[in-house]
């Protein structure tokens, strides 16, 4: 317990540091995800950090490369000083619920953590296949009409950076796995965070690229289907 009540600041303040330092951040945002980083952790412990964690660093990661190469294609995702708060809520907030949700009604722990688990590899989906699609996708099309679409346009989607997702959704699934058990719920995962992956495509041709709604919600609303998606399964098969 007392390793744990000092390596968990130490953990969280040099995610922020980084962050910020980084330039991933916003000042703000760091705060945000702190906070986010604690509800998590006091509601999951060290697996639902280890999830969030994951998310972050992945994402980080494919946001930075070939930066260049997708310049031309990628719609600004970043403010010069990093993501916004509301950036990193669309993106967690949806576990950050589940944790509070926990943490008020232990007896729902059971669907909160596949649901929390979920939202990330969503997240995490929607964020490789996005980035990563931009500099290995050859073909891109229309995810609702199927047509030939640009790159990076909302709604557009490869083979290439679809297959990534859901190998993203696959290492959140895994982590989950390894901090719970091997159980159908690793599978589960992977679906539900690859729905939310090819929703978040679908928003984004139906309703993101007419200005209906922006990116943070069609993101908010990503994480927050596939967090159903598994509760419906949990309920239903399980």
């Amino acid at each position: 317990m007392f390793n744990s009540v000092i390596l968990l600041p130490v953990i969280i303040m040099a995610g922020m540091a980084y962050s910020i330092l980084a330039k991933k951040l916003t000042v703000t945002a760091a705060f945000t995800g702190a906070i986010l980083a604690c509800l998590i952790y006091f509601a999951t412990g060290y697996t639902g950090l280890a999830m969030m964690t994951t998310f972050f660093i992945l994402g980080s990661a494919a946001t930075s490369w070939q930066r260049r190469k997708k310049q031309d294609a990628a719609t600004i995702s970043e403010t010069k000083n990093g993501r916004t708060a509301l950036q990193v809520l669309a993106n967690a907030g949806v576990a950050g619920i589940a944790a509070v949700v926990i943490l008020f009604y232990p007896a729902l722990t059971y669907l909160m953590l596949p649901a929390m688990a979920a939202a990330f590899a969503a997240a995490t989906a929607d964020t490789l296949s996005s980035e990563l699609g931009m500099v290995y996708g050859k073909r891109f099309f229309n995810i609702i009409s199927f047509k030939p679409d640009r790159c990076g346009s909302d709604g557009a989607i490869s083979l290439e950076g679809t297959l990534i997702g859901v190998l993203g959704s696959v290492i959140i699934a895994a982590i989950y796995a390894l901090g719970y058990r091997w159980n159908m719920n690793f599978c589960f995962i992977i679906i539900a965070g690859t729905v939310g992956n090819l929703t978040d495509s679908i928003l984004g041709a139906l309703l993101e690229r007419k200005g209906i709604i922006g990116n943070n919600m069609v993101n908010f609303l990503n994480t927050f289907i596939a967090a159903l998606v598994i509760l419906v399964m949990e309920i239903v098969l399980i």
